[in-house]
C-alpha cells in the first residue's frame, strides 16, 4: 500500500478464527512510562470498533522507542502464522512500516502479544507540521493468517498540548 487504506480492505466476516481483541497498552520503553492503556471485553469488531481515533500529546513524537501490549482471543480452530503488518503514514506518505509474526495460537485461548517500535526519528520541522495537521497522521494494520487477510484495522491520530 502506497497510502493509507479509505475503506476496509475484507469484511468482519473474513474474521473466521474469531479472533478478538481485549487490553490494549502502549508505553515508553525508555521512561517505563504508559501512555494509553484501553481495558475491552473480548466484543467481535464492528464498523464503529475497527476505526480507531487516537489522542496522544505532542511528546509522544519524541519518544524512541515504545512497547505495545494486545490481549486478544481465539476462536475454536487454531491459527497458523498470524502476521500483522502495520503501516504508518502522514499526509499520504509511508513514515513507517513494522510486522510481527506469531507463529501458533491454541484454540479457545487468551494471549498476550508484545511488539516493541523503534519510532521514525523526525525533525522538529517534521514534528510541528504532524501537530499542525490533527488526524493527517493514520495507519493501516492488516492481520493475516497462512498469508489470508482476516482482519483490517485502520487509526487516525492528534498531537494535543498536553
Amino acid at each position: 500500500m502506497e497510502s493509507p487504506s479509505e475503506t476496509f480492505l475484507c469484511s468482519l466476516e473474513a474474521n473466521i478464527y474469531d479472533i478478538r481483541f481485549g487490553e490494549f497498552r502502549i508505553r515508553d520503553l525508555d521512561s517505563a512510562q504508559v501512555l494509553l492503556d484501553l481495558e475491552r471485553e473480548f466484543e467481535p469488531q464492528t464498523d464503529e470498533t475497527r476505526l480507531i481515533h487516537y489522542r496522544f500529546p505532542p511528546s509522544f513524537l519524541d519518544i524512541q522507542t515504545i512497547g505495545t501490549a494486545l490481549t486478544f482471543s481465539v476462536g475454536p480452530s487454531p491459527v497458523n502464522n498470524l502476521l500483522m503488518i502495520e503501516r504508518h503514514y502522514f499526509k499520504n506518505q509511508l513514515i513507517k512500516s513494522f510486522d510481527f509474526s506469531f507463529p501458533f495460537c491454541i484454540p479457545n485461548t487468551i494471549n498476550t502479544w508484545e511488539q516493541i517500535y523503534e519510532m521514525p526519528r523526525l525533525s522538529a520541522e517534521e514534528k510541528q507540521d504532524i501537530i499542525s495537521n490533527p488526524w493527517e497522521m493514520k495507519s493501516d494494520s492488516y492481520f493475516f493468517v497462512d498469508g489470508v487477510l482476516i482482519m483490517h484495522t485502520r487509526a487516525e491520530y492528534i498531537y494535543l498540548s498536553e
